[in-house]
């Protein structure tokens, strides 16, 4: 299997997209670190189905803007297994797209923009800094953020999630010039409307079906269909690709 004897941590892993990607990587056979903020019963369940899919897993409460939790994460994860391969930097700070009730610039206050820089960019900050001595010992490591297409197509201004997700974007692509001749590549994959989510639950199925008429493959992502693309910018498959930012909608945006 792919990613057998390889160590992956998948951050926001107890549900969603950070639950189906978990659980592809253990399908392909990687220990896999299913980080969580608070549910631990959900956790424990992703943990089992990693299990039952022919991998192993760990699952490891930490919130990931806290840089002293994360340090506590990464060393439980260098004791369990002695290695870093790849890490996923799926968690972000709680949103929900809702059309109709999302906030307007005018309503939206700095504050909320920097819940969601804390969520996308300073979490991702927390977890590279700590996952790099591990990369750097093997000259080698694969970081994939989860951004959005929305930074290329903002259909619906969702003004502060949008604008942490570019800053993501831009993080990411200074961080894959820094590290390319440590060996470590840094990538991203930027989903449409995921659906059905916890953050995706309040969209109107009015604006699904919109979506879906614009989109050429006619139809909305589901968690599973983020799987792939992750686990391929993980892989050797992908061995030369640093710095870029793959869209996952269906073809709703084309670069």
């Amino acid at each position: 299997m792919k990613f057998s004897n390889q160590t992956v941590l998948v951050t926001g892993a107890s549900r969603g997209i950070g639950a189906a990607i978990a659980k592809a990587f253990a399908a392909e056979g990687a220990f896999v670190v299913v980080n969580y903020l608070r549910n631990e019963a959900a956790a424990a369940g992703v943990v089992e189905e990693c299990r039952a899919l022919g991998g192993d897993a760990l699952g490891i409460a930490a919130d990931v803007t806290s840089e002293q939790q994360v340090n506590a994460m990464m060393e439980q994860i260098v004791n369990a297994t002695g290695r870093l391969d790849a890490v996923i930097n799926n968690a972000f700070a709680p949103y929900v797209f809702d059309t109709e009730n999302r906030s307007r610039f005018w309503e939206t206050s700095w504050s909320g923009y920097q819940s969601q820089f804390d969520g996308a960019v300073k979490a991702a900050y927390n977890v590279c800094q700590a996952a790099l001595p591990s990369m750097r010992a093997r000259v080698r490591g694969s970081i994939v953020n989860l951004t959005s297409d929305l930074v290329a197509r903002p259909s619906v201004p969702y003004h502060d999630y949008i604008t942490a997700k570019a800053a993501l974007t831009g993080f990411s692509r200074t961080l894959a010039m820094e590290l390319g001749p440590l060996g470590i590549r840094v990538n991203c994959v930027a989903p449409g409307l995921v659906y059905p989510t916890d953050a995706s639950q309040a969209t109107r199925e009015a604006v699904r079906d919109s979506l879906t008429a614009q989109t050429p493959l006619r139809r909305i992502a589901r968690p599973e269909d983020v799987t792939g693309p992750v686990l391929f910018l993980a892989s050797d498959w992908s061995e030369f690709v640093t710095g870029q930012t793959l869209c996952v909608d269906g073809g709703l945006v084309m670069n």
